[in-house]
């Protein structure tokens, strides 16, 4: 029995120490040891050249990950960056869609999710959209892009237009209404102080 465990523990000690960082399953590559540090190399080349011609692109290190990232989530300096305009860039641009009638595509600059949603599920409730649908092209940049058919009645460049004022129009609705409420709970709350104080007055 002695000479077969000790055989059994020959073989287990030979079997470690062929197994070799390259053939262990449990042993992954780092990125440190794959990727260069030069942001064009590190992602894909299309993150890559995103990287490169972006002066407001990071990258930055979470549990040994990296990720692309954008200097506005970290630096106060660059958070106006998501929301305003640059330079000779318009708010709304429209490009027609040549394969399918009555399609445009409209891409909304510094915008995101809670414009692109708000319109795609209001232009819906038209009868004639036939189909109304938004996307963001990437998580870096705050844009997105509404896909907009009609049945011909109306353009595409007409019901965007029509949602638009359509949705401003409800929003303010919705804000006189906030602030009617907010008056009477005002009102309220000033005249029940004005009724505690004359109480503690009388004693």
């Amino acid at each position: 029995m002695k000479c077969a465990d000790s055989n059994i523990q020959h073989h287990n000690a030979t079997t470690r120490a062929n197994i070799t960082p390259a053939n262990r399953l449990d042993t992954h590559p780092t990125y440190d040891e794959n990727i260069s540090t030069n942001p064009e190399l590190s992602f894909s080349p299309k993150i890559g050249q995103l990287i490169a011609e972006n002066p407001n692109c990071g990258l930055r290190d979470n549990q040994d990950s990296r990720h692309v990232s954008h200097k506005a989530d970290y630096d106060h300096e660059f958070r106006f960056e998501l929301f305003l305009l640059d330079d000779g860039q318009q708010k709304v641009e429209e490009k027609a869609e040549t394969r399918v009638p009555n399609t445009a595509v409209f891409t909304f600059n510094k915008e995101d999710h809670t414009l692109g949603n708000l319109l795609a599920q209001r232009l819906l409730k038209y009868p004639y959209i036939i189909f109304a649908a938004y996307k963001i092209p990437h998580p870096l940049f705050a844009t997105f892009e509404l896909r907009v058919q009609t049945d011909g009645s109306v353009t595409p460049k007409e019901a965007v237009i029509k949602v638009c004022s359509d949705v401003i129009g409800e929003l303010k609705k919705l804000n006189d209404s906030f602030q009617t409420e907010w008056i009477g709970k005002r009102i309220v709350a000033d005249g029940e102080a004005e009724r505690q104080q004359r109480e503690q007055n009388n004693f």
